[in-house]
């Protein structure tokens, strides 16, 4: 259960301090963290970190082109 909160507080930090130029490398390290998670509930934890990284990284990404 501590490594479970460990990576869900890791997940939280990449979040909270993502940057345009660190998003991908964020987001891969977020993916990894929760792979490494042990159950669905662990996982649903980090849903709402994973969803905002997702959507920074489309938006950052689609700003970019114009």
């Amino acid at each position: 259960m501590a490594a479970a909160m460990d990576a869900l507080a890791e997940i939280k930090r990449l979040y909270l301090g993502t940057t345009k130029k660190t998003i991908q490398r964020d987001l891969e390290k977020a993916i990894t963290l929760l792979k490494s998670m042990a159950t669905e509930d662990e996982r649903e934890r980090a849903a709402v970190y994973m969803d905002g990284l997702s959507q920074m990284r489309s938006e950052w990404k689609a700003s970019g082109k114009g």
